[in-house]
C-alpha cells in the first residue's frame, strides 16, 4: 500500500525537520516547505494526503494560504493548522475554510500524531501503526536561541544509545528533558522507569535496581521493568554508596543478576541520569563516584536556569495556564503586559517548577480578570534568603538602596575571597580608598577577618 504523503509547512526550520523525522519515522512520505511559496509550488508537483500547515509565515500566513486553496476548490485533502498562538477566532477561521483540526505549539507529538491518523482517517487513507501508542510527548517550551539549542542537541542525542548524564538546578526541568529525549528516542514505545535515587538505601538498592528471584517466584527490579527502554535515575547525588556500586557494575558489564538469582541478565535499557548543576564539587568530595559518573556522561546535557533565557517567560505562563486550566479546569485567567514583563525580570529561584506553581495559585483565585503588576509584586517573595547568590535575588522588589546594598555585599564578598581576606588587596583592585572601604565593609555587615581563600 502506498504510503500517505503528508506536506509540512512551517517556516521554523528544528520544527520543520522535528515533524519530518517523526513522521517519516512513523512511515509517511514527507515533503517539508519552508513558506507559502515553497508550499504552492510542492503543490503542484505532486498530491498529498495530509497538509499540516503553520499559521505566521514571512510571506503569506497559513489563513491567507488555506483560504487561497479553498476558493480555488481544489483541496482535495485534510489541512491540519499548527501554530503557537492559537486563538478562538483563529480556530474558527480556520475550521470555516475547511481545516480538519487545529493544534497548538509547543507541539505535544503524541496529539499530533494522533491527529494526523484522524484526519488521515476521515480521508479514507491508512495511517501507519507503527507507534500509535506512543505516550504523550510534551516538546519543551521556548523560542530562545538557549532553548533551540538544547532541543536540538536532545534531537541529536535522540539518535543514539549512549548514556545521558542531564544536569541543572532543581525545578529547572531536567525530568521533562529526559522524558522528551526517551520520546523522541527509536526506544520512544518502549518503557519509561523513573527511580528516585534517594529511595535506594543500602538495604534495598540491590533489590530494587536488579529484581529478585525466589524459587519460581520473580519481582523484576528497574533495569528488567525499563526492559529495551529508557530508565532515568533522579537526582544522582542521592544516590547512596552500594547504589552506585551496584550501578557501576551493571553498566560496565552491561548485565546485572537478581537477588538469590543465578544467571546474568543482559541490560538493555538505556540509562539516563539527573543531577545538580554542582555536581562535580560532590565529585570532588568523593560522595558521588567519578568512574560512575564518567560511565553516564558520555552524552551531556546542560539545562539552565530559567533566569538564562527569561525571554521565554511569557510563553511559559501562557503554556502553563493553557495546561492547567485544559488538566485541573480552573479559571482562565491571562497574564497582563506589565505583569509579564515583571516577571521576565524575575529571578525565578526555583526555576520553571516555580513558574508553572505561581500560575497554579493565580488560577485558583476563581477571578477571570487579567493577573496585575499589583497581584505579581504581591505574590512573589519581596527577598531572597540571605544566603542565596546574587543572581537569584529579586533585586527588582526592593527599594533602590536596599537593592544597592544588597549588591555591594555580595560584591565585596565575593571579591575578598579572591584577595584571601586581605582588605588592602581588595581596596586596589574594587577601586577604592582602604579606610573608605573599611567602613563600607562595616557599614554592610561584612565580616572580612574572617573570609579566608578557603571560603
Amino acid at each position: 500500500m502506498r504510503a500517505s504523503h503528508v506536506l509540512v509547512v512551517d517556516d521554523e526550520a528544528d520544527i520543520r525537520a522535528l515533524i519530518q523525522e517523526i513522521l517519516s519515522d512513523e512511515g509517511y512520505k514527507v515533503t517539508a516547505a519552508a513558506d507559502a511559496a515553497e508550499a504552492r509550488k510542492a503543490r503542484a508537483d505532486g498530491r498529498f494526503d495530509l497538509i499540516l500547515l503553520d499559521i505566521w509565515m514571512p510571506d503569506t500566513d497559513g489563513i491567507t494560504l488555506l483560504r487561497e486553496w479553498s476558493d480555488s476548490g481544489d483541496l482535495k485533502c485534510p489541512v491540519v493548522i499548527m501554530s503557537g498562538h492559537g486563538t478562538v477566532d483563529t480556530a474558527v477561521e480556520a475550521t470555516r475554510l475547511g481545516a480538519f483540526d487545529f493544534v497548538e505549539k509547543p507541539l505535544s507529538l503524541a496529539k499530533l500524531l494522533r491527529t494526523v491518523e484522524a484526519a488521515l482517517e476521515s480521508a479514507g487513507k491508512q495511517a501507519p501503526g507503527s507507534r500509535s501508542m506512543l505516550p504523550p510527548i510534551l516538546t519543551p517550551v521556548g523560542r530562545s536561541k538557549l532553548m533551540l539549542a538544547l532541543r536540538e542537541k536532545v534531537q541529536q542525542y535522540a539518535g543514539h544509545d549512549q548514556s545521558v548524564l542531564i544536569s541543572g538546578e532543581p525545578g529547572s526541568g531536567r525530568g521533562a528533558f529526559a522524558r522528551y529525549l526517551h520520546g523522541l528516542s527509536r526506544r520512544g514505545d518502549e518503557p519509561l522507569i523513573s527511580v528516585t535515587a534517594a529511595s535506594l538505601s543500602p538495604s534495598n538498592a540491590e533489590e530494587q535496581l536488579c529484581g529478585m528471584q525466589s524459587d519460581a517466584r520473580v519481582t523484576a527490579g528497574a533495569f528488567e521493568r525499563a526492559g529495551k527502554g529508557t530508565l532515568v535515575i533522579d537526582d544522582l547525588g542521592d544516590l547512596s554508596e552500594a547504589a552506585q556500586k551496584i550501578l557501576l557494575a551493571a553498566l560496565e558489564d552491561r548485565s546485572y543478576r537478581r537477588v538469590d538469582g543465578h544467571e546474568d541478565i543482559r541490560l538493555e535499557a538505556r540509562v539516563v541520569a539527573t543531577t545538580g548543576a554542582d555536581y562535580e564539587a560532590l565529585v570532588d568530595k568523593g560522595s558521588l563516584r567519578r568512574d560512575l559518573v564518567a560511565h553516564l556522561a558520555v552524552l551531556q546535557l546542560k539545562v539552565p536556569p530559567l533566569r538564562d533565557y527569561s525571554e521565554d517567560v511569557p510563553e511559559l505562563l501562557a503554556y502553563y495556564v493553557d495546561k492547567l486550566v485544559d488538566s485541573e479546569g480552573v479559571t482562565f485567567r491571562r497574564f497582563s503586559v506589565a505583569a509579564q514583563n515583571r516577571l521576565r525580570n524575575y529571578p525565578w529561584p526555583d526555576n520553571v517548577r516555580e513558574l508553572k506553581n505561581l500560575v497554579r495559585r493565580f488560577l485558583l483565585t476563581d477571578s477571570e480578570s487579567d493577573i496585575s503588576l499589583e497581584e505579581v509584586e504581591q505574590e512573589i517573595s519581596s527577598s531572597a534568603p540571605a544566603d542565596e547568590p546574587l543572581v537569584k535575588q529579586d533585586l527588582l522588589s526592593l527599594p533602590l538602596r536596599e537593592a544597592r546594598e544588597h549588591f555591594e555585599r555580595a560584591y565585596l564578598q565575593q571579591q575578598l575571597v579572591l584577595c584571601d581576606g586581605k582588605v588592602g588587596r581588595l581596596a586596589k583592585r574594587v577601586g577604592m580608598e582602604r579606610t573608605h572601604l573599611y567602613r563600607k565593609l562595616r557599614s554592610l555587615g561584612v565580616d572580612f577577618r574572617s573570609i579566608t581563600a578557603e571560603d
